[in-house]
């Protein structure tokens, strides 16, 4: 498994926490793979489908693949600025990568969310805004390395989402990974009494 923080003396990598990483793609899992089973169920009963269940399965292994790699954002910092983006497997279909030199930030200013959250983004040149990534490991370092090259002042600024909200979605996920498996073993039952 990839360490979530690589640092140097004059760079550090800083990655999407694996709370966050983990719990979102268990949430996905728990979401999609029983449809492909239950579609399978449904079909074996002579009901026609608009789409195959194989086809489906490939099509959510699909999904499944591109939000690991949506997951897989890192933020590099160095002496010089701050770079966003994916590894190269998956960054030449998201490309959204981008590069602040320090020089040019001129601000941090905030903006609130549609749920309500506030996110922070760097002004840089022509007013052009970046956002500052939140749900890293070691935000506060980040934090630190933005003060320290930008003399900005940082203080106010928290994480998007603290740990223990993606502990609370961990465990409902767990919770609905179980009524899957008892869904998927109870819609399997009559397909195994007709065969």
């Amino acid at each position: 498994m990839e360490e979530a923080i690589i640092q140097t003396d004059d760079r550090q990598v800083f990655r999407i926490s694996p709370l966050i990483r983990g719990t979102l793609l268990l949430l996905y899992m728990a979401l999609m793979a029983p449809l492909p089973v239950m579609a399978g169920a449904i079909k074996a009963q002579g009901t026609e489908l608009a789409v195959s269940p194989p086809l489906l399965a490939v099509a959510i292994g699909l999904g499944g693949v591109l939000l690991y790699g949506a997951l897989a954002q890192r933020v590099e910092v160095d002496a010089e600025g701050i770079s966003v983006g994916y590894p190269p497997w998956i960054g030449w279909l998201l490309r959204s990568r981008w590069h602040l030199a320090w020089s040019e930030v001129r601000a941090l200013k905030p903006r609130s969310t549609g749920q309500g959250g506030i996110v922070y983004y760097f002004i840089g040149p022509d007013q052009q805004a970046y956002l500052l990534p939140m749900r890293v490991v070691g935000f506060n370092r980040l934090l630190q390395w933005v003060e320290t090259h930008t003399k900005l002042d940082t203080q106010d600024i928290k994480p998007l989402a603290q740990p223990w909200m993606y502990g609370v979605l961990l465990f409902l996920t767990l919770l609905l990974l179980l009524v899957d498996i008892w869904t998927v073993t109870t819609a399997l039952q009559p397909v195994a009494a007709l065969s």
